[in-house]
């Protein structure tokens, strides 16, 4: 443990923190850090194909292939802020991180969550315009709105992302400097506080609402608005329509917000430190894993222009 001591009084200084890790054996140890490589390598490998065939598709340049374009960006980032260092420390006899090391991860962990966040509302309203205003969603949903909306959200977990941060740098621990998870998580991090925390505890609580609970609740306002306007016109192709266009989208965020929902707003009292390590496990690894096959295998579009890939046939943006 290394800790430095402050010349003008007793209280200690930590340089690292000691990360304990997911509670595996250790006769267990090689076949899970086998699955969460595998898992992470067609995390990347997915999101990177979504992204690509993105780009060089021209019926996929709408606004709802810009926002998940941004989306699988965000989910491949934030996988990458905690898994290779988990992996690494899967190997390592001394699971360590410096202090700084730990408010950088924990940056980039708030970055890359709240801006899936946003994402998922940007991509929310898009359906609710293309299913409800039909004939106006050209001129509703134009570059300029969609590029500001994509921008907006760049902007907002950048400022929400360092107000964490910052608060955190001013945080006093105590000589225990053992996290009991794979990685630098703020309530973890603020438990081993020694000063007071009341400023961060009341921003967690404001900011919070604002960036997961506020893009919650529009969501369910789209659909709820969407559900409406199939209702007063019912027909099988209008469900089906309806289906197609936001099935792909409501899966992400049934993953994406059951899985904090379940663990961010239920009582910390109830939470074991198994169940926290596995719910984080589920929305750090197995949600931005599983988004790229939830839009390439429900998604028509997706699965034309990998098929089209596959084929061979010509893409402008290659000049093949």
């Amino acid at each position: 443990m290394k800790q430095l001591h402050d010349e003008k009084g007793n209280q200690t200084i930590i340089s690292e923190f000691l990360l304990l890790g997911l509670p595996i054996q250790p006769e267990l140890k090689v076949p899970f850090y086998t699955l969460f490589l595998v898992m992470y390598l067609i995390t990347v490998l997915g999101n990177l194909i979504i992204i690509f065939l993105i780009l060089v598709d021209s019926h996929l340049h709408t606004p709802m292939y810009l926002f998940l374009s941004n989306l699988s960006f965000s989910d491949m980032c934030f996988s990458s802020v905690t898994i290779p260092k988990m992996l690494i420390d899967m190997q390592s006899k001394k699971p360590a991180i410096s202090y700084t090391d730990c408010l950088i991860q924990m940056y980039f962990f708030f970055f890359f969550g709240d801006l899936e966040s946003f994402l998922l509302v940007a991509m929310a309203y898009d359906r609710y315009v293309a299913i409800c205003y039909p004939l106006h969603y050209t001129v509703i949903m134009n570059s300029k709105l969609c590029s500001a909306l994509v921008v907006l959200s760049w902007v907002l977990t950048t400022f929400h992302a360092l107000l964490h941060t910052l608060l955190m740098s001013q945080v006093a621990f105590s000589s225990n400097n053992i996290i009991p998870h794979f990685f630098c998580d703020l309530s973890a991090l603020l438990k081993l506080a020694c000063s007071d925390i009341y400023i961060n505890e009341l921003m967690i609580f404001i900011f919070g609402g604002l960036v997961l609970v506020v893009p919650f609740l529009l969501i369910v306002a789209s659909y709820a608005r969407i559900l409406s306007s199939i209702l007063r016109v019912p027909s099988i192709r209008g469900i089906r329509k309806a289906f197609s266009t936001c099935g792909s989208h409501l899966s992400v965020v049934s993953l994406f917000y059951g899985t904090i929902i379940g663990l961010y707003l239920c009582p910390s009292a109830n939470n074991s430190t198994v169940k926290e390590t596995v719910m984080s496990i589920m929305y750090t690894v197995v949600t931005p894993m599983l988004n790229p096959f939830i839009y390439s295998l429900r998604n028509q579009d997706m699965k034309g222009a990998f098929k089209k890939l596959l084929i061979g046939r010509k893409l402008p943006f290659l000049g093949l």
